[in-house]
Order: C-alpha cells, then sequence, then structure tokens
C-alpha cells in the first residue's frame, strides 16, 4: 500500500488523528491527496450493464390490465463490478478488471462506458456464448415500475478456464483487490481456487477486499475486509435482522460470528439508511450514519462505498476514517438517479458543503422540535473540539448510539481563549464546526460563548447530556439543569492517552507520532 496515512507531513499519523496544517481545508484535500496516489486496484467479478429507460403513461394495456410506457429514454450504465470499478477510476485509482462478458450489444457497451472512464479491460474476456448480464428498471414520473433481468444461466468452461489463467497476472503487484461475488458462477471453482492461490503468500502491501453476496466460500482467502450488506449478513448469521436502527446492536453482538465465518480481518456490515457497522478482529466497532435522500431512484451506492473504502485503505488511511470517507462518497450518489459514480471533485464539494453550517441556537430549536415530532431522541454534548483525534470520534460515536439525533455545541473562539490561554483554539469555529458536521454521526452543530451551556441546555432540553471524560454527574454544573426537566446525564468514556494539549504541543515541538510501547 501507500501512506497517505503513515507520516504525519501527509495530514494523518499512523493513530488517524488529523494533523494541524490540514485540519484548515481538509474536506477539498483529502480526497484529491487520495486520487494523487493513483493507486493500482484491480476488480474481479461479475460485470453487468444497468439499463433505465423511462416513459410516459397514457393508456392500458388491451390484452391486460396493465400499463403501457411509451419508452421515450433510454439509459445504460455499468453496474456490479463494473460499477465498483467505475468508482475506482472517478476517485483517481488506476483500475483493472479481470471477468467474462458476452460478445452482445450489452457487453460491447459495458466495454465501452469502462474503456472511456480510463478502466483497463484487457483480462475483460468476451465469450459469444455468454449473455452479458443485464438488469432494465423501467419508470414513469420518477417510479419504478418493473425490472427485468437478462443472463446466462450456466457459464460457459471454458470462459471459466481462461479467466483462471490470468488471475494469477492480474492480481500480481497491486495495492488493492476487490472481490466482486454476485453468485452468478463466474467466480466459482477453477476462478476461486486459483484467486484464493494467487494471494495466499500476499505481502502486506496488497489489500484484499470481498464483496460477495455470500463472503464464506472466501474465507480460506483472510481477506483484509468483508462488505456484506444487511440482508446478506442477515442470512450469513441466520438471524432476523429487522428493519430499524436496533439492526445495527444485532450485528455488534453477533460480530465474532461474523468474523469467524468470513475468515476476515475486519467486517463492515452495510445497513443503507442506517449507515455502516465495522466489526474488527481487533479494536473497537466503529458506525457511520447515512444522510439518505427522500425518493430518489439510486442504485449502486453500495458499490461507491465498496470503492472510496478501498482506496482510502489501500492508501493507508485509518480504517476509521476510511469508512467515514467511505460513507460520504455513498451519501453522495444516493442524491443522484439511476446508477452512478462519485469522483473526486463531487466528493470535495459535498464534503466542503459542511463548513459554515453551524446553526443558531433558535435554529437549532426548530429542528430539534420537528425530530421530536417524529418521536426522536436528543443527545447534546459540547467541547473545544480543536485539533480532531481517536478519542474525540470515539467518543462522539459512543454519544450518537444514546439516542437518534446527536448535537455537538462548540465552544467559540473567545471561550477557547478562555479555558486553553491566549495560543488557542489552534483552528477557528468556522474550520472546528466543518470538521465535526463532516464527520456522519453528527447531526448538527451550534456555538455557545457563556461559560457553561447550560443556557443551550435549557433552551435546547436534549433528552440525553453526554460528556467525556474523567467526570462524574455530580461534578458536572450541567447536570441540575438537565436533571430540572427530566433529562439525563451519561459520563461516556474517558481516553487518557489522548490529549489535544498533548497532541499540540508534540506537533509545536515538530515531533511525530509516539511509538508505541513493545
Amino acid at each position: 500500500m501507500s501512506g497517505i496515512g503513515s507520516t504525519g507531513a501527509d495530514g494523518l499519523n499512523r493513530d488517524g488523528d488529523l494533523a494541524l496544517s490540514e485540519q484548515r481545508g481538509l474536506a477539498a484535500w483529502l480526497p484529491r491527496r487520495l486520487a494523487e496516489e493513483r493507486a493500482s486496484i484491480v476488480v474481479v467479478g461479475d460485470f453487468m450493464l444497468d439499463g433505465w429507460w423511462s416513459g410516459s403513461i397514457d393508456r392500458m394495456c388491451r390484452e391486460a390490465p396493465a400499463p403501457v410506457v411509451d419508452i421515450q429514454r433510454r439509459d445504460f450504465a455499468p453496474g456490479g463490478a463494473a460499477n465498483t470499478a467505475m468508482n475506482l477510476a472517478a476517485l483517481g485509482a488506476s483500475v483493472s478488471v479481470a471477468g467474462v462478458v458476452g460478445t452482445d450489444d450489452a457487453g460491447v457497451e459495458l466495454r465501452r462506458q469502462l474503456a472511456a472512464a480510463g478502466v483497463d479491460t484487457i483480462l475483460l474476456y468476451e465469450h459469444p456464448d455468454l449473455v452479458t448480464t443485464t438488469k432494465i428498471r423501467i419508470s414513469s414520473g420518477g417510479q419504478v415500475l418493473l425490472r427485468f433481468d437478462d443472463s446466462t444461466a450456466t457459464v460457459p468452461p471454458d470462459a471459466l478456464a481462461t479467466l483462471a489463467t490470468a488471475v494469477p497476472a492480474a492480481v500480481k503487484h497491486r495495492d488493492a483487490v476487490v472481490i466482486c461475488d454476485y453468485g452468478m458462477g463466474i467466480l466459482d471453482g477453477k476462478v476461486r481456487t486459483r484467486l484464493i492461490e494467487s494471494l495466499a503468500g500476499r505481502s502486506q502491501d496488497t489489500l484484499v477486499v470481498v464483496d460477495a453476496h455470500d463472503p464464506r466460500p472466501w474465507a480460506r482467502l483472510g481477506p483484509d475486509l468483508v462488505t456484506p450488506n444487511a440482508q446478506e449478513a442477515a442470512k450469513l448469521l441466520d438471524v432476523r435482522l429487522g428493519n430499524g436502527p436496533e439492526r445495527a446492536a444485532t450485528v455488534v453482538r453477533h460480530g465474532g460470528r461474523l468474523l469467524q465465518e468470513t475468515g476476515a480481518n475486519a467486517v463492515v456490515v452495510t445497513l443503507d439508511r442506517d449507515g455502516t457497522v465495522l466489526i474488527p478482529a481487533t479494536g473497537n466497532t466503529h458506525r457511520t450514519w447515512a444522510r439518505p435522500a427522500t425518493e430518489k431512484q439510486a442504485s449502486g451506492a453500495g458499490d461507491t462505498f465498496v470503492a472510496a473504502l478501498t482506496l482510502a485503505r489501500a492508501a493507508s488511511l485509518p480504517l476509521t476514517a476510511s469508512l467515514d470517507l467511505a460513507q460520504a462518497a455513498a451519501d453522495v450518489v444516493v442524491h443522484h438517479p439511476g446508477t452512478s459514480v462519485c469522483g473526486t471533485d463531487e466528493l470535495s464539494r459535498y464534503l466542503e458543503s459542511f463548513a459554515d453550517t453551524a446553526l443558531s441556537a433558535d435554529e437549532l430549536e426548530r429542528h430539534i422540535r420537528a425530530h421530536r415530532g417524529d418521536g426522536q431522541r436528543v443527545v447534546l454534548t459540547n467541547g473545544c473540539f480543536d485539533v480532531l483525534h481517536r478519542g474525540h470520534t470515539r467518543y462522539l460515536n459512543q454519544a450518537k448510539q444514546l439516542g437518534d439525533i446527536l448535537v455537538v455545541a462548540l465552544n467559540s473562539d473567545d471561550s477557547v481563549r478562555r479555558l486553553k490561554g491566549p495560543g488557542r483554539p489552534i483552528n477557528s469555529v468556522a474550520d472546528r464546526a466543518a470538521v465535526i458536521a463532516a464527520l456522519s454521526c453528527v447531526d448538527y452543530v451550534t456555538v455557545f460563548d457563556t461559560p457553561t451551556p447550560i443556557p443551550l441546555i435549557e433552551q435546547l432540553r436534549p433528552e440525553i447530556y453526554a460528556k467525556g471524560g474523567d467526570y462524574t454527574p455530580e461534578m458536572l454544573a450541567e447536570t441540575e439543569a438537565v436533571e430540572t426537566y427530566g433529562g439525563r446525564v451519561i459520563i461516556l468514556d474517558y481516553v487518557p492517552e489522548r490529549s489535544t494539549t498533548a497532541m499540540v504541543q508534540r506537533i509545536r515541538n515538530g515531533e511525530g507520532a509516539p511509538i508505541p510501547e513493545a
């Protein structure tokens, strides 16, 4: 792997803390820095073509009680493994693909679009007896009415033999290998065996990501990451995950089994509107929260997520930071109709949009009133959050899980100076607000200038007031204000080895990340 996350000079130290020099303008910097790495990534798997046909309905069919759709527009986009490759290319990776398609019109169009995006298709073989998998949606007035799929029931054996022969060269000297197995037969038998053999002795510099409907057959590979969705995880575990936010808690409870069944170093379960859950073999679980669009006929956000996650990890970005970046990329494409990709510039603009997002207390109160009308619970926490580090992100993730809506109240610049001295804050409140707002676990950011957040608490009346550190509720001046209206004060984990003050001092002294003790 390349080294965006391995040195402080690149803006991130080995523990994933954001360096001082990169907190300002971070949103614009990170996707472009990832693109500059030009990571070499190969996508192996099931390639398909998505069709989005739309038209008007003015009459019913004479032969049956069915509407007649007069098709007025036909759009096609690479889907499945091809969509993952397209997203990787759009984010700046050097991408090649390995798979098999037909010689039909769909196969020709798929190869054309991949090549136009700069994807190397030399190892995307054509076979005359194979029907290129297509998934065509018919819609009218923005509503999908029908989808019809076309594919080959049995993959020709000689097609599999050709692909299996190409596998060792395809995966050699890559920063990352993405295996997209949607159960269409392309990765069965010889191809899977050859992939496992070719990657068995891989160096630590080669990241292996498995995105499969059933990741269990790939357990012998020992992948670095597997990325099942909610339905796939439920099937693997033979449990019902349900449809609400409790799905994440269920995934965490069964985390050990997920790791055991998949043989992976980390499992990331994607939960569509509920974000994602990370289950690592070592370390803490981590959540991301989606910012879903309403009534958008979007498809392929999972492919975008896998692509961004792979690229970030291939560049050695810390895993939790990679997840947040991948969630942001997925949030971008769910606001697009059809099957689409998230590119470097668009991801940068999306992250930049979080600048100047701090709301006034009155604006925030109006939003909270609407959330309470939907039965949602509000969590409020506060702090300076001057130089973001892993202790902060862990704490904010914990706070989010206490309720439904997380509000972060930032100390104003003057307030920070009163608390920390004339040399602080390092970053202005506008920059601090932009960085905090970009975290998927944070719903709203506001700023307060009073000695304590008590006036804000009394106005917003959050169901839960969360505080991190070596406090007890009795030590906090805010406790009485919270308990007066029936709220709860909850103290979250204290991370003693994570100190903003110590980090600032290290940077000012020109020191790097501390070396862990043996």
